[in-house]
């Protein structure tokens, strides 16, 4: 069974701990179970009811109206909201119970209609990216159950992949070829499957290796395929010292190739890298660099 200490609401939800315990005190919106030592823990179902009530109290809802809705009434209504072209948060809250519940049908809810009204490269930017860091906080605090987890990045690799597919042009005249991969023991590849879209919508061929490719092999499909740049993603496999060393190396080994580098991890690395090594912040920075590349 998963528990979650009070702080662990807090960060989940934004709701503050002392708020958390006022609400249920006064309306006992949530009632936490004990351990045998007497320590206040809370379930699924209250992280659930939480993250409904701050996506509705968000949109002035005040609280003592939101504890005489009936149940179904609050799933209406936060669906209702979810369904706002610009409220990222109560979708990325309708995602995080999604997930909870291993609801597909959910999650193809609130995600279509975000497409539908967004489009896809900001639903995905806007909605998944931040939603993805919502998990990555669970797994940080130990809330998030690995099936949970499995189940939900599994339905956004889907997507993705079925974008990638959809793009269906040949690539445009000049265009320019990308191997992407992830270093070994790498295997969170949803940020390099949305790079993979993002240059294949832009006319570019990629070459996409994937998850935990081995140096060795790397440097040999190299001297086997004519490739312009190379594209790799940095999330958690080398800890934030370790990835100077490894970009070092991948510099000297592809020579004057340019290297493009993104993810959470690399925002850490404070020392200088090689020039060949290229830092992307954010999407809409390499869509523009994409655009210097003609």
């Amino acid at each position: 069974m998963i528990r979650y200490s009070i702080n662990d609401l807090e960060k989940i939800t934004g709701i503050k701990a002392h708020t958390i315990r006022m609400w249920e005190k006064r309306y006992n919106v949530v009632l936490p179970e004990r351990t045998s030592t007497n320590i206040r823990y809370y379930q699924d179902c209250d992280l659930k009811k939480l993250l409904n009530i701050s996506t509705l109290n968000k949109h002035g809802f005040k609280i003592s109206q939101i504890i005489r809705m009936d149940p179904e009434e609050v799933n209406e209504k936060v669906v209702e909201l979810s369904g706002s072209a610009n409220d990222y948060e109560s979708q990325i809250n309708s995602l995080v119970v999604s997930m909870i519940e291993l609801n597909e049908n959910g999650f193809n809810k609130v995600l279509s209609s975000s497409i539908l009204k967004m489009g896809f490269e900001k639903t995905v930017t806007h909605i998944l990216y931040p939603f993805l860091e919502k998990i990555g906080l669970l797994w940080q605090i130990g809330t998030i159950n690995p099936a949970q987890e499995h189940f939900i990045t599994n339905l956004i690799r889907q997507k993705l992949i079925i974008a990638i597919d959809g793009q269906t042009d040949p690539p445009k005249e000049g265009g320019k070829t990308f191997l992407l991969f992830l270093p070994e023991n790498e295997l969170h590849e949803m940020g390099l499957l949305f790079y993979s879209y993002l240059l294949k919508k832009s006319g570019h061929k990629v070459i996409y290796l994937g998850q935990s490719v081995p140096f060795d092999d790397l440097v040999e499909i190299l001297q086997i395929r004519e490739t312009d740049y190379l594209f790799t993603y940095f999330v958690a496999a080398l800890a934030p010292k370790e990835i100077p060393e490894y970009l070092r190396k991948l510099s000297k080994a592809v020579k004057n190739k340019k290297v493009f580098v993104t993810g959470l991890q690399l925002k850490e690395v404070k020392e200088e890298l090689p020039k060949n090594i290229i830092p992307v912040e954010n999407a809409e920075q390499f869509k523009e660099m994409l655009k210097e590349i003609g």
